[in-house]
């Protein structure tokens, strides 16, 4: 290995996608400190490599200037001036594979992840099936870095460090010496969301112990308002859907006692930080590799498989067959609310984990 590697990264997808490539390139710049790396993805998402030394963010603007074949050609040649020796692509999609054929005419090594996809799709047929784990994202993630050639071993210990929370923060949500439980009731399909009604319960008996503070997470108007209206009705919750920047809510994840979560983006940034995640599972399945960086698997609660013996129905929850559209109602919320209790009484006593 030559003294100065520049690494590209694609990794162009939906936030989680992007959050669970954080351990592994924190792992693999750890154990390989000549690296640089750059990610190509969203502007958005930048904050979110902000601890990781030697990463730059590169902006793939797909609706603008690199949108279709020539603009993907564009792109290649902007990323070809920064210097890129290998490219790790994680994305292996259409547009990562027309920009593959851009490096490899140029010699520059290409590898892409392998995401497993016929093992999913038996691990989702519709059948009774006896479900194994597949293997997780971030080592297939791994895997990408382990064939250009480089030693990357995941841990624990490679998420980032809790960040220092900001007035803009302090002023929204106090400084009581609460515990933090962020809940974030939301995901981009109803094939894994947790009925709001339900969910209301497990807020509602969190909040009567008048114990903890509730900071509600959600985005787009009509979630914001759903959660300003459980803000309104629960004297301990504080909705934060459209009251912080990205960047400050990333702090405020960092900064939380534990997340509930759906099988979501909220689940991994909140994983990537080391908070402790629960997360609820509808038709899909942590068994498919989506389960939070590091977390056990007893914290990701799943639907019933005997009352609904095909579970898991689906990779990312976009379709479900007839008959299974209340699988998360066996979810019961009083278990949700105990596993938040057990939770919070590992944590460390006498000491918040914020600062």
């Amino acid at each position: 290995m030559s003294a100065q590697k520049h690494i590209l990264v694609i990794r162009l997808s939906a936030m989680g996608d992007v959050a669970m490539t954080i351990p592994v390139l924190s792992a693999l710049l750890k154990q390989n400190p000549q690296i640089k790396i750059t990610v190509l993805t969203r502007a958005f998402f930048k904050p979110m490599f902000a601890q990781l030394k030697n990463v730059e963010v590169y902006e793939a603007d797909v609706k603008g200037k690199h949108k279709g074949v020539l603009g993907l050609r564009k792109l290649s040649k902007e990323l070809k001036d920064l210097g890129i020796s290998q490219v790790a692509d994680l994305h292996n999609v259409l547009r990562s594979n027309i920009l593959k054929t851009y490096f490899v005419l140029g010699s520059i090594p290409f590898v892409q992840i392998n995401k497993g996809r016929q093992e999913k799709k038996d691990l989702t047929a519709l059948k009774v099936k006896n479900i194994q784990p597949l293997k997780t994202t971030p080592e297939r993630y791994a895997d990408v870095f382990r064939k250009l050639g480089y030693t990357i071993n995941l841990s624990k210990e490679n998420v980032l460090q809790r960040e220092s929370i900001e007035d803009t923060i302090v002023k929204l949500v106090g400084s009581s010496p609460k515990k933090w439980i962020g809940i974030a009731p939301f995901a981009a399909f109803k094939g894994k969301m947790y009925p709001l009604e339900l969910m209301e319960r497990v807020i509602k008996e969190i909040d009567a112990t008048n114990e903890n503070t509730i900071l509600l997470f959600g985005g787009g108007k009509s979630e914001k308002k759903q959660l300003q209206k459980l803000e309104e009705t629960y004297s301990n919750c504080i909705n934060i859907a459209g009251n912080l920047s990205f960047k400050e809510e990333l702090t405020l994840i960092s900064n939380l006692d534990v997340m509930l979560a759906m099988d979501s983006g909220n689940s991994h940034l909140a994983a990537m930080y080391g908070v402790p995640t629960i997360t609820l599972w509808g038709v899909t399945h942590p068994y498919a590799g989506f389960a939070p960086f590091g977390q056990e698997m007893e914290n990701c609660l799943t639907s019933d498989t005997k009352q609904y013996p095909f579970l898991p129905t689906s990779v990312y929850g976009n379709k479900f067959p007839e008959g299974y559209e209340r699988v998360m109602y066996t979810i019961e919320p009083k278990n949700i609310v105990q596993k938040i209790v057990e939770t919070l009484s590992k944590l460390p006593q006498g000491k918040t984990t914020r600062h």
